[in-house]
């Protein structure tokens, strides 16, 4: 009699391994970062949305350097972009990163694939607020690559972000 209800037992298993699961939790803070777009573990609506805590939680960098925007050297530390979209499942080749104000770059997907880029959560080791370019702004590695130190670079490091669309 047990024979008999195994197959039954096995196709009811493998159906519901079949359904796909948010592989992302939910964010349980205010949410300050939504990917959107070629994303394949969506915690919302075909979305990934992320709270600081999760962003936090992924592997990221901190590096001392120079920027255009600030005076003197400054630690910026956060989750490596391409953690972040890892997480969310993203695939593709550009990513439309846009600030709060609307400001928008394209980023080319090799930036975070092969560029120690981070979305910087902190500055000097506290929290970016949006008045000084928070929650999230994307840096680029000028610690360590000067190669990197150019308008190009400086154009793609949005500030205040809110929003990644990932695209084919």
């Amino acid at each position: 009699m047990r024979r008999r209800h195994f197959p039954f037992v096995l196709l009811g298993f493998l159906a519901v391994s079949m359904v796909p699961a948010f592989a992302l939790e939910q964010p349980k803070g205010p949410v300050i970062l939504t990917i959107k777009g070629n994303v394949s573990q969506p915690n919302r609506a075909g979305e990934a949305d992320f709270d600081l805590a999760m962003l936090e939680a992924l592997p990221g960098r901190s590096g001392r350097m120079e920027t255009p925007w600030v005076k003197g050297m400054v630690a910026y530390s956060g989750p490596l972009l391409r953690e972040v979209l890892k997480a969310a499942g993203a695939s593709g080749r550009v990513l439309v990163v846009r600030a709060l104000n609307d400001y928008k770059a394209d980023v080319p997907v090799s930036d975070a694939e092969t560029l120690e880029t981070i979305l910087a959560t902190r500055q000097d080791g506290k929290l970016m607020p949006v008045r000084d370019k928070g929650p999230l702004m994307l840096v680029y590695p000028f610690d360590l690559d000067t190669k990197l130190f150019t308008e190009k670079y400086f154009a793609r490091s949005v500030w205040q972000i809110r929003e990644i669309e990932v695209l084919p």
